[in-house]
């Protein structure tokens, strides 16, 4: 499954209104939401929407064409996307699209990962219509000048050079597991920053730009704007190439000088074709803990974390479990940082627990409100209100609000849980570090 760390706003503009300036409101506040409607087009194409009457309107255009469908020879392909986002298009300069957004107040942003390309425009509900055709030019009519992508190579460049090392160590960390495909890095390598040609992008865009994998989803409009919207886009039909998901596991490290290591242990986990238990590897997920659930809390009640600071003592660390979910796999383990000489002694005991394939109902109990909290709190943003939308019509074909997801959640057993921990348990596992590794086991070595 998109990290928030991806996303890259390229128009953000702090939109500065007056008490008089108001967006237009239709219903009332208290007007009840219509509910998600879906709608897909003879082209295959998906359409969802959410009028939930927010003054704030949210349109993306989703495209199944993450960094797993590159190729030897457009690697980074997907990075550059994400760069060249405003840039002039067939139909608009990069002048005329950042004056006419940043006119209205709004916004344009672009997020990539390994699945999904995501453009997104945000802007008030007066405004949206005015704005949406240069969502479609950003989204739909590239033009990559090779001056404009050359000029924005230092962009790349920093970009590369910025990349968090924890960061780091989920990218190994899928490279070791899937060598290609789903193992291609959402990073553009460094030895061809500035190879990938104007024709290089068209072709990628070509391939994987097309209506059977595309949506388009709205949150905060009516499903009549976002209709004729989807409709006109100007894309061509068919699937494009299909790329590997297949496991093989496998280990990368990344040695450096910083005095810590960060370290990401996975083995096979589920993917998104079966709902249920994609919740119940969350449940999982939250069992064994994701962090505190209140800010600058503790997570006392999370089994990585006891069994953690059981091997460490007093000295300082973080781990917290991993859950990513594809259409075709998934990767379920840990990810921890701590100082180089500590690092051993909790990634073994962190897979200790991994291995063990058990965890109590009262653990799975506690996991479940905390997820069904974690489900319910994030609809609250549009933002993210709208990605999970826009996620599940690409790559499910439908959409289950937070209301059915908690319900579902609800219904998952120990049962569930237990028979997701022992699948993972007994699975082959994968690794991807980076640091000061030398106190760092070997993938060979953990048991």
């Amino acid at each position: 499954m998109a990290s928030n760390a991806l996303k890259k706003p390229i128009l953000r503009v702090a939109s500065v209104r007056t008490f008089a300036a108001q967006a237009a409101t239709h219903p009332s506040p208290g007007s009840p939401k219509e509910g998600v409607k879906t709608t897909v087009l003879p082209n295959k194409l998906v359409v969802a929407s959410l009028e939930n009457y927010s003054p704030i309107s949210r349109v993306s255009v989703l495209f199944r064409a993450g960094s797993r469908n590159e190729t030897w020879d457009n690697y980074g392909s997907t990075h550059v996307l994400r760069i060249a986002t405003g840039l002039s298009t067939k139909n608009s300069t990069h002048f005329g699209i950042v004056r006419n957004i940043q006119q209205v107040g709004g916004s344009l942003s672009v997020q990539a990962d390994r699945e999904v390309v995501m453009y997104t425009l945000e802007a008030n509900r007066d405004a949206l219509e005015d704005t949406l055709k240069y969502l479609e030019d950003v989204a739909t009519k590239q033009a990559f000048k090779p001056w404009e992508l050359s000029d924005n190579l230092p962009r790349l460049k920093y970009e590369l050079a910025s990349i968090p090392d924890p960061v780091r160590a989920l990218d190994l960390l899928h490279t070791a597991a899937y060598r290609t495909g789903l193992g291609n890095s959402i990073f553009c390598p460094p030895h061809l920053v500035g190879k990938l040609s104007s024709e290089t992008l068209q072709h990628y865009v070509k391939c994987y730009f097309t209506t059977n994998r595309t949506a388009v989803v709205g949150v905060g409009v009516s499903h009549d704007t976002v209709l004729p919207f989807a409709q006109s886009l100007g894309l061509e039909s068919g699937e494009g190439p299909q790329s590997s998901g297949t496991y093989h596991g496998g280990e990368l490290r990344h040695n450096n000088t910083s005095g810590l290591a960060h370290v990401a242990v996975a083995a096979e986990g589920v993917s998104l074709k079966d709902s249920k238990q994609v919740l119940a590897a969350s449940v999982l997920q939250y069992a064994l803990g994701v962090g505190p659930s209140v800010k600058w809390g503790n997570p006392s009640g999370s089994l990585l974390q006891k069994a953690a600071a059981s091997a460490a003592g007093s000295d300082p660390f973080a781990v917290n479990a991993l859950n990513v979910s594809f259409t075709d796999s998934g990767l379920f383990g840990f990810i921890a940082s701590a100082p180089a000489n500590v690092i051993g002694v909790v990634v073994k005991a962190a897979v200790q627990t991994l291995r063990g394939g058990n965890v109590s109902a009262d653990d799975v109990n506690r996991a479940k409100k905390q997820l069904k909290a974690a489900v319910l709190m994030s609809e609250e943003s549009g933002d993210n209100l709208l990605e999970s939308i826009g996620y599940q019509a690409l790559l499910r074909g439908d959409v289950h609000t937070g209301q059915q997801l908690a319900a579902t959640i609800d219904s998952i057993s120990p049962a569930d849980v237990t028979a997701v921990a022992k699948k993972i348990a007994n699975g082959k596992l994968s690794m991807g570090a980076v640091g000061q590794l030398h106190c760092v086991p070997y993938v060979d070595e953990l048991k």
